[in-house]
């Protein structure tokens, strides 16, 4: 299967960028090809101008934003790795849906009914975050981001999505946190064990 990971964190020392090698080990031990788009490494530009806008009006995008649509054009099964930060996306990775999932490619309107054009592709969405699930839970932020992202953005551009993971108390992780969490992505993608690395503490 051809996986597409697509990570927002900007410490390499990051819980996130050990969640991210734990995905894409497990991914190439079992012989998958994978394609890893970093956005922070790639300077990818999240800024979305008024010639992004006009061109998505006309069906034409930049070259930058091409490339991206490529890749997941490209790939059949997409992960989103990334923190959340002021219960959000990074902002890098809010200007890459910005940017990357316009009208004509991520999703268009057929007499007026919105058609997500991205069917047929799974995803997996990997979120950290320093508040405890039962914080969350208990003000309805749980369900806030489940409904701002997954059905906000990915099930409205057409994906099917698998499993979104939400790792809590991601600021300040136990060597038994980490095993946990690395055992739901062993789970979720492959069949083999990896073993987690509790020096990693960096939401």
């Amino acid at each position: 299967m051809r996986h597409l990971i697509i990570y927002a964190h900007p410490n390499e020392n990051s819980l996130n960028h050990y969640l991210l090698n734990t995905v894409l080990e497990g991914l190439q031990s079992e012989n998958h090809e994978t394609m890893v788009r970093d956005l922070y490494q790639i300077k990818f530009n999240p800024v979305l101008s008024p010639e992004d806008m006009h061109g998505q009006r006309m069906g034409k995008v930049s070259e930058d934003v091409k490339c991206e649509q490529d890749y997941i054009s490209w790939a059949e099964h997409v992960t989103f790795i990334y923190p959340i930060w002021w219960t959000g996306m990074p902002a890098i990775m809010k200007g890459y849906i910005d940017r990357v999932f316009s009208y004509g490619f991520a999703y268009r309107y057929d007499q007026g009914i919105q058609k997500g054009l991205l069917t047929g592709k799974q995803a997996v969405i990997i979120n950290t975050h320093g508040k405890s699930n039962q914080e969350y839970e208990r003000i309805g932020m749980d369900k806030a981001l489940s409904l701002t992202s997954d059905t906000g953005i990915f099930v409205y551009s057409g994906f099917e999505i698998n499993h979104h993971f939400f790792f809590d108390k991601a600021d300040r992780p136990t060597p038994e946190n980490i095993e946990s969490w690395t055992e739901q992505i062993k789970d979720a993608y492959v069949k083999n064990r990896y073993t987690s690395d509790s020096h990693h503490t960096f939401q």
